[in-house]
């Protein structure tokens, strides 16, 4: 931390069952900058909610991008490839980082000024072909949120001139139209089929307006994160043989379904709610509670329910009328 800038991580360490998708929220003042590093242990994919960013980052290949974010725009960086994030302008940014390992932290996170600062001088001078008095001065533990002046408008020229990857890092998400427009509620989502480089996490926005419901659902191929923008939401989670869990979320609160478990989602407060939604995979994929019961005849439900006529009939409708 440093002045008003912030990181808070929610891993299996602050939310132990969320072991496939770590989170982190995170906010920089004008002139603070996350410094230069790279995650070893994940991919790191963000939605900015506030504020303006800007975002360099190098692959193997020696392909570097900057990119700048506003609110509603999202980012992916493989695993491994090195990047700075900073705050433009005069008004500070909020944005949310999602990564697709739960055990993801700080510990697997590799920052520029710890790596040279910890570094044998003569090393370095014979690394860069400068003299060892090149490193006087520079931080010996790590930097993390880095502070200075705060970056010009239009981006400087990178050293070795502007060098550009195949695939862009960017994706404008709420500048789409929405993925899907349902009775109570709208989605955008955004996975590898509309943003090809990010191959291990598909991202949703959903808004659900007062009263309407996210029908009971599960994911095949993937766990779910969530962190509530807005509102005020109730989560209920099924993990067979009786479990079953409730819990109610407000604004900055995080929620975490593991693969295959059932749930849905509740709009309990008297307004809209914004909920940002991350699955651990490239494709989504999700079977809704009513679909599943659809897709089987009439003979077969009432030998299961032992149930007949208009009671198992109607069960379907009455799942799709809330929220797909």
């Amino acid at each position: 931390m440093i002045g008003n800038s912030y990181g808070k991580e929610a891993t299996v360490e602050q939310l132990p069952i969320s072991k496939g998708i770590a989170g982190v929220s995170m906010k920089l003042e004008p002139g603070a900058m996350r410094e230069l590093h790279w995650h070893a242990t994940a991919a790191e994919w963000a939605f900015v909610i506030e504020g303006r960013v800007r975002t360099t980052v190098i692959d193997p290949q020696g392909y570097a991008e900057t990119n700048e974010f506003h609110p509603g725009d999202i980012w992916y960086f493989p695993r491994g490839h090195g990047h700075m994030l900073e705050c433009l302008g005069n008004e500070p940014c909020h944005f949310i980082l999602i990564f697709d390992n739960g055990y993801f932290s700080e510990f697997g996170t590799f920052s520029i000024s710890d790596w040279i600062g910890h570094t044998p001088k003569p090393l370095l001078a014979k690394n860069f072909g400068v003299p060892e008095s090149t490193f006087d001065g520079f931080p010996k533990e790590e930097v993390y949120f880095a502070r200075g002046a705060v970056p010009p408008e239009k981006p400087a020229i990178p050293l070795e001139g502007w060098k550009l990857p195949a695939e862009t890092h960017k994706f404008e998400l709420l500048e789409q139209p929405p993925h899907k427009v349902y009775k109570g509620g709208r989605e955008w989502r955004v996975d590898s089929t509309r943003f090809p480089i990010s191959k291990t996490v598909t991202g949703t926005v959903l808004e659900l307006d007062a009263g309407a419901l996210r029908e009971l659902h599960w994911h095949p191929t993937s766990d779910e994160w969530q962190y509530v923008i807005d509102g005020k939401i109730s989560v209920t989670m099924f993990g067979s043989h009786g479990r079953v869990r409730t819990e109610e979320l407000e604004k900055g609160d995080v929620a975490y379904i593991p693969q295959g478990y059932g749930h849905s989602v509740e709009n309990v407060g008297d307004k809209t709610a914004r909920i940002l939604i991350g699955f651990n995979t490239g494709i989504y994929a999700a079977i809704d509670l009513s679909q599943w019961i659809a897709g089987n005849p009439l003979d077969v439900l009432a030998t299961n329910f032992s149930k007949t006529g208009r009671p198992v009939r109607e069960i379907p409708a009455q799942g799709r009328v809330h929220f797909e």
